[in-house]
């Protein structure tokens, strides 16, 4: 299979990727990083559907996800499951 859609920790982020974007569609008010943070969450989306994505590039679409959405409450627990999908690609750099 081509872009890692064997592997369980791409379904699962994609899945992750897909609720935070459905809450963040129905998320009523206005939010104004809405439109980087679903452009974000699509780029996310498409690097792992695109073959097994680099870490570093993983974790900053996250920062910048955070950053857009993070002091939504009503995100959090989708928010979460985004970061564990991607925590499941690869743990935190050591300190040297």
């Amino acid at each position: 299979m081509t872009g890692g859609q064997g592997d369980p920790r791409v379904q699962e982020l994609r899945g992750a990727v897909a609720r935070l974007r459905r809450q963040l569609a129905v998320l009523p008010g206005e939010l104004p990083d809405r439109a980087a943070a679903d452009d974000e969450l699509a780029a996310l989306d498409a690097m792992v559907s695109h073959g097994l994505p680099e870490v570093p590039r993983l974790r900053r679409s996250l920062l910048l996800i955070a950053g857009a959405v993070g002091s939504v409450s009503a995100l959090s627990p989708a928010l979460a499951e985004v970061r564990e999908g991607i925590d499941r690609f690869g743990g935190l750099p050591r300190p040297w």
